[in-house]
């Protein structure tokens, strides 16, 4: 695999600045790790399994990759993780050395930095600097999987589908904006909330005739938020009344 040009170099810095985890390194240290980088281009569609990457630490530059878990005697999924520009993977091998059961794909063409696991251990150790990044960004990992599976564990799939909606709006535009999974097939959204994909497709064209979404030339667009809104909270509250109501 390539190494990072130089001539490419000053590109690659201000790209990485804008992951958490190299935001706050000095430019001597960027520079210095970036030495221990290689440069990858994944196609659309490439599948691995934890095996295939578990030695090395990958940085995204760009495109969207999913990480999940396979059942091998169904054959569904359920996506861990919705990676973006700036995240890395895959941070439980590189923190605990053992096998991570977990199948990723790449759902753009993908632009990659990676680096052993070993000399990124180092790092860990030896730079307390990076672990300013690095810690607050595995705590935030850990939450999206404590969120997803109190999800799974106690949401209905319409309460499940609205809050992955919700948690996707693309604050810096207007309302009706989705991030990452704005293009996402009825199959990936089933994956990301534990069900299949006729589920996901039936309830999108139930909102979509109350014009709560609309679906456009393969593109979800929300129209009414509020009425997501309800429909995520709504369910919520009806829950914890009964509960109450039980006790």
């Amino acid at each position: 695999m390539p190494s990072i040009p130089f001539s490419d170099l000053e590109s690659t810095m201000r790209r990485l600045r804008r992951s958490p985890l190299f935001s706050s390194l000095t430019d001597e240290l960027l520079r210095d790790m970036l030495g221990h980088f290689r440069r990858e281009t994944w196609r659309k569609g490439r599948c691995s399994l934890g095996l295939e990457i578990e030695q090395r630490f990958y940085v995204i530059l760009s495109g969207r990759l999913k990480m999940g878990r396979i059942n091998p005697e169904t054959g569904r999924m359920v996506t861990l993780f919705l990676l973006k520009p700036g995240d890395v993977f895959d941070v439980i091998s590189l923190l605990d050395g053992n096998h991570h059961h977990i199948s990723i794909e790449a759902i753009d063409d993908l632009e990659l930095l990676s680096a052993s696991v070993e000399e990124v251990r180092q790092w860990i150790q030896l730079h307390p600097e990076f672990n300013r990044g690095f810690l607050p960004y595995l705590g935030r990992q850990m939450r999206l999987l404590a969120d997803l599976a109190g999800d799974l564990a106690l949401h209905d799939t319409e309460t499940r589908l609205a809050r992955l909606i919700l948690r996707h709006i693309n604050a810096e535009g207007s309302g009706n904006q989705l991030n990452l999974i704005h293009d996402l097939s009825h199959e990936s959204l089933a994956e990301m909330i534990g069900t299949v994909r006729v589920v996901v497709n039936r309830q999108l064209q139930h909102w979509q005739r109350e014009g709560v979404v609309i679906a456009k030339r393969g593109r979800l667009e929300i129209q009414e938020i509020e009425s997501l809104l309800k429909k995520a909270m709504h369910k919520l509250n009806l829950k914890a009344h009964g509960s109450w109501q039980k006790n």
